[in-house]
């Protein structure tokens, strides 16, 4: 599962600098899209079609808003549309796409950043959730996005189902990519929810490492976190196709909703 999602926010920056783990290095490189297929043209036509219909013209708040794979199609639709990101270097890479100087954004921690103004609908994707590395951050998320909705507003997440049934006794590892000159793994700790996604790339003959944190979370634990918000479950889909969410499906996307009284 290759988990790094839209953003340059990970709750915090530890050791990492201002922009977390998304600083310059990553930010440069972050939309060549040969890595995944979320940056396919089908994928993010999708993916704005279904939170422009959500948003039902509104104002929409994405959390995590990084380069503006999606507020910018979705701002294309004619839905107005803020970010919150911690990362400065993604958000120069959004300032400097075609409309991208029309869209406001906020730097901050996405889980207690708070803008002006009410939304019909927030939204993080990509796995963004999970750059949130402790459940008191990614509560607080569920609390901050509610207290941005306006009465019927939605908040919507994508995010992987965790692949644990990928790991055999006494492992902890699962790849993800394997080629002549790079590789990815995920590490699993299942104690404590905790996981880390693994890169390391040979580029002439000198080799590099790079490890990014997270948390992951299962959708049971997700609709608790948004029932402490005060907010109930509308949707769950497997995808941006809207088939129905399985026991078989890698991902969801769930569209909870804050009650009108």
């Amino acid at each position: 599962m290759d988990s790094t999602g839209d953003t340059g926010d990970t709750g915090d920056t530890g050791d990492t600098g201002e922009d977390g783990y998304f600083g310059e290095s990553v930010a440069a490189g972050y939309d060549d899209s040969s890595g995944s297929e979320e940056f396919r043209p089908d994928v993010v036509d999708a993916t704005a079609r279904v939170l422009a219909e959500l948003a039902g013209g509104g104002r929409a708040l994405e959390l995590g808003i990084g380069t503006g794979r999606i507020a910018l199609p979705l701002a294309a639709r004619g839905v107005p549309v803020h970010g919150i990101d911690m990362s400065r270097a993604m958000v120069a890479r959004l300032r400097a796409k075609p409309g991208g100087d029309a869209i406001g954004v906020t730097i901050g921690d996405f889980a207690q950043t708070r803008v002006e103004g009410a939304f019909s609908l927030a939204y993080l994707v990509f796995n963004t959730i999970m750059n949130l590395t402790t459940q008191e951050a990614q509560v607080a998320c569920f609390r901050n996005a509610a207290a941005h909705l306006e009465p019927g507003g939605c908040f919507v997440i994508e995010v992987a189902v965790p692949e644990l049934r990928k790991l055999p006794a006494g492992q902890s590892a699962v790849p993800f990519r394997a080629g002549p000159t790079r590789w990815a793994f995920d590490l699993y700790d299942v104690a404590t929810q905790g996981m880390s996604s693994n890169y390391v790339e040979v580029v002439d003959g000198r080799g590099e490492y790079r490890s990014i944190p997270f948390r992951y979370v299962w959708p049971a634990e997700l609709d608790l976190m948004a029932q402490l918000a005060g907010l109930r479950l509308r949707e769950r889909w497997d995808g941006w196709g809207r088939a129905p969410f399985t026991s078989e499906s890698g991902r969801h996307v769930s569209v909870w909703e804050k009650p009108v009284a």
